[in-house]
């Protein structure tokens, strides 16, 4: 099968290109110890052939978030027969603790874990589901998540309550986002030096710290004292990349997913309408949503649900019925809103498969142990 053969829109994945990305990625941390400072956040990756890739080039260590991206890497694990440590960086309760529960069960293998935030929480989870570990969810500015540094009382209490479960400490400052990376690392600087003088004022050196989505790894990686420690980073669109990443100037990766559209419409002059909308593309990202592969001079307008208009800056349009790829502002949401994905190595199609980790489980019942 060939792109042109197949119905648009079309997810399509690269796996020629994640693998390069993978290899980028074991560059840029082979001066900071390697593997061992990367625990992906696989939100972004959600398919199996991609988890398998990511397996098979010996990471180990996983974030995630939805219960079914856990079960999803938790089989992957099985089936390649490997062990793996996969922290949800979410503090699940109820039913999703539940399912947590069910989960650490089902794979007494694998090692799984979960945030926590509160005393009360650590506790319940130690009592409900004593086979997971716990993170101490950190607030390093951002104000979305976790317990803020100088909130010695919670952090303590908290600490204490998760007791011998504990195995880590997680911090995520995704407000940083500044256009340079020497904006960035002044930034970073205050919330990093924080970070590793709570780590030392209470002697927990033996855990492991991980910090940093895609904007900031780098500089979490050049800050020297996080090296005395045990320290990761936790970047997931570094696998398949998008536009908003390359405009933040990190070097050496390139966009693996994308969307195929085809011209539908040519609505005026200067301008073409595409098969592809809000319903397979992330609208909420910020205009331009995509940037069109091949074609400099087209710029993406405001999508509505099933189609997107394409304006030119220089007089060029594809023609009717010509297909084009769309290249994702923010891949995560991109790839989850598709249900199934198409697998090319270079122009060849050599799989479709189902996005497995896309959306949330709501498969009853899950007694809840917490609420």
């Amino acid at each position: 099968m060939r792109p042109e053969q197949l119905q648009t829109p079309a997810l399509l994945v690269r796996l020629d290109r994640v693998r390069a990305n993978l290899a980028r990625m074991r560059t840029v941390l082979a001066p900071h110890g390697g593997l061992e400072r990367w625990r992906p956040h696989v939100k972004t990756a959600k398919t199996p052939a991609v988890l398998e890739l990511l397996l098979a080039s010996g990471l180990r260590r996983f974030k995630c978030a939805t219960t079914r991206e856990a079960a999803l890497l938790l089989e992957c694990a099985e089936r390649a027969q490997v062990e793996l440590e996969l922290c949800v960086a979410m503090a699940h309760r109820g039913a999703n603790l539940a399912r947590l529960e069910q989960l650490g069960r089902a794979h007494p293998r694998q090692r799984l874990s979960l945030l926590t935030e509160a005393p009360e929480h650590a506790l319940e989870v130690r009592r409900a589901a004593p086979q997971l570990g716990l993170w101490v969810d950190l607030d390093p500015g951002m104000g979305r998540s976790g317990i803020a540094l100088d909130d010695t009382a919670r952090l303590d209490a908290t600490l204490e309550a998760a007791g011998a479960a504990l195995i880590g400490l997680h911090a995520y400052e995704g407000q940083i986002r500044h256009a340079s990376a020497a904006e960035r690392a002044r930034a970073c600087a205050p919330h990093f030096e924080g970070l590793a003088r709570l780590v030392h004022s209470r002697s927990l050196e033996r855990l492991e710290l991980v910090t940093s989505g895609t904007p900031t790894f780098e500089q979490a990686l050049a800050f020297e004292p996080f090296a005395a420690l045990r320290h990761s980073v936790s970047p997931g669109i570094v696998v398949y990349w998008d536009t908003n990443s390359e405009a933040l100037g990190i070097a050496g990766f390139q966009c693996a997913a994308s969307v195929l559209a085809r011209v539908i419409s040519a609505n005026g002059a200067g301008r073409v309408t595409l098969d592809a909308g809000s319903k397979s593309l992330d609208a909420a990202a910020g205009d331009p949503c995509v940037r069109v592969r091949g074609w400099p001079g087209l710029v993406a307008q405001r999508p509505s649900e099933e189609h997107l208009p394409l304006a030119s800056l220089d007089g060029r349009t594809p023609p009717m019925g010509e297909l084009v790829e769309l290249e994702p502002r923010h891949v995560c949401p991109m790839i989850n809103l598709a249900q199934r994905v198409v697998l090319l190595e270079g122009e060849s199609v050599v799989g479709i498969e189902d996005v497995a980790a896309r959306g949330h489980e709501i498969d009853p019942p899950y007694s809840p142990t917490y609420s």
